[in-house]
């Protein structure tokens, strides 16, 4: 008896051990996951585009369940659904101009809505009076100007008839008794749904061409067994059918597979503040963001942020060596709304001058000290520091604690104009201009001693 407790003792943990998170779904080495993500690591900036029938609405993405619509209900957006106005051409540029090296449109979200022309279902943009696939032209259009495509497909479904109802479904009862949801749920059947969004997810990844992301969400597993994960999805599996249409693709956390050491290729640390990012450092990363308190198209919500705020996100970001993605919400004629105009174009003035310090960059080695009031991006091939000025010194003086020796060269970024130094014992100062170089937040570039 004490043996076998023993031995129980010892199962339970290895159960929490690193080696038990080990498990691994398919055969790829770690250089070889390596190789495959070195594009999205280099990139660092993309956009994300969320865009359905909520448009219609224009208060919030999740207004289907926000406001306890039924399909009846919320069939207007759909009867209505025309985007005349939509040019993912026009997109494309915008998000090019901004930096932007890859972009994922949502394909369908939680509402069920289908941009793309799919054989499984009639709730589609060909059947409203858009009369096409919209997936198509925005790939066409993005793949056009050089940038990354990627597809969003919500694991979720408002509207299908076998997708059962659980705790954020918008018909969630209201006593959460569990009578209450297997009378809601007598006649759905989530393994139908299930091969539903297989079908789906199989015609994402074999109609368009290459796609370079897929980006699944999300999981709620739930002990009482009112949310979804792994089980319900079939994460495994369909993880396994994704590889195998897409070998090259790269996928995001969102399928409950954490026991997997293979099961996503990076984390998606969402809305969360810069500050936050930090502890992200040496892992793979990208965190969400939206220009906004939304992700769709959200008329009344003013909650905007600034252009400092935006670029705070990008360079902390790289900085922690993560990646950064923004959020559009086309409006429902599908085009972007000034606001989210005006924050690309101000993006597109500073990453002109100033890109060379996102990509293929990361965080600095701990041996270059950061300089009070700024923030620090690397480039190892190059042997680049770039220093981001976010308090430009008053005195026009800027100490670099501990570079004596390490520094060849020191300039603008923006412009390559040469800031001179001088050395004070380990300390670098370097001279700048009284008047700060038009942009909110200056970058110099370092050329580091071998």
């Amino acid at each position: 008896m004490f043996k076998r407790t023993q031995l129980l003792f010892a199962l339970v943990l290895l159960s929490f051990s690193p080696v038990f998170a080990q498990k691994m779904i398919g055969t790829e080495t770690d250089a070889q996951k390596q190789k495959r993500m070195e594009w999205w690591t280099d990139d660092r900036f993309g956009m994300f585009i969320h865009w359905g029938l909520y448009s219609g609405a224009a208060r919030h993405e999740w207004v289907k369940h926000n406001e306890k619509i039924d399909n009846a209900g919320y069939q207007k957006y759909f009867d209505q659904f025309n985007p005349d106005l939509f040019d993912p051409q026009k997109w494309a540029r915008q998000a090019k101009a901004a930096g932007m090296k890859y972009a994922v449109l949502t394909t369908k979200h939680h509402e069920g809505f289908c941009l793309f022309d799919s054989k499984f279902t009639d709730y589609k943009a060909p059947n409203t009076k858009a009369k096409r696939d919209l997936v198509r032209e925005y790939v066409n259009a993005f793949r056009g100007q050089g940038l990354k495509v990627g597809f969003y497909y919500s694991l979720l479904d408002w509207h299908h008839p076998d997708y059962t109802i659980d705790e954020i479904h918008p018909q969630s009862p209201k006593d959460k008794s569990d009578a209450s949801y297997a009378a809601l749920n007598k006649n759905r059947d989530i393994a139908k749904y299930r091969q539903y969004m297989r079908n789906q997810i199989t015609e994402l990844l074999t109609k368009y061409g290459k796609i370079d992301i897929l980006w699944l969400d999300f999981s709620f597993p739930r002990k009482d067994g009112h949310g979804k994960g792994k089980d319900e999805w079939g994460s495994v599996e369909l993880l396994k059918l994704i590889r195998k249409l897409q070998p090259g693709i790269i996928v995001d956390n969102r399928l409950n597979l954490e026991e997997y050491k293979d099961g996503a290729d990076f984390e998606t640390p969402e809305q969360v503040s810069t500050a936050e990012l930090a502890k992200y450092r040496g892992k793979t990363w990208e965190t969400c963001q939206t220009f906004s308190g939304s992700w769709g198209y959200y008329r009344d919500e003013n909650t905007w942020k600034t252009h400092r705020q935006l670029l705070d996100l990008l360079i902390t970001s790289t900085s922690n060596g993560g990646n950064l993605i923004l959020n559009v919400g086309p409006t429902a004629r599908g085009e972007f709304d000034y606001r989210a105009t005006n924050a690309l174009d101000s993006l597109s003035r500073w990453m002109h001058a100033n890109n060379q310090s996102i990509y293929n960059c990361t965080f600095a080695p701990d041996s270059y000290k950061i300089p009070e009031g700024t923030k620090l991006t690397y480039n190892k091939v190059n042997g680049r520091l770039y220093v981001h000025l976010f308090d430009y010194p008053k005195d026009g003086k800027l100490t670099l604690p501990g570079y004596n020796g390490k520094i060849k060269y020191a300039q603008f970024l923006n412009d390559h104009s040469e800031l001179l130094s001088k050395t004070d014992g380990q300390n670098v100062e370097l001279t700048l201009p009284v008047k700060k170089p038009n942009y909110e937040i200056p970058v110099i570039e370092l050329t580091l001693v071998n």
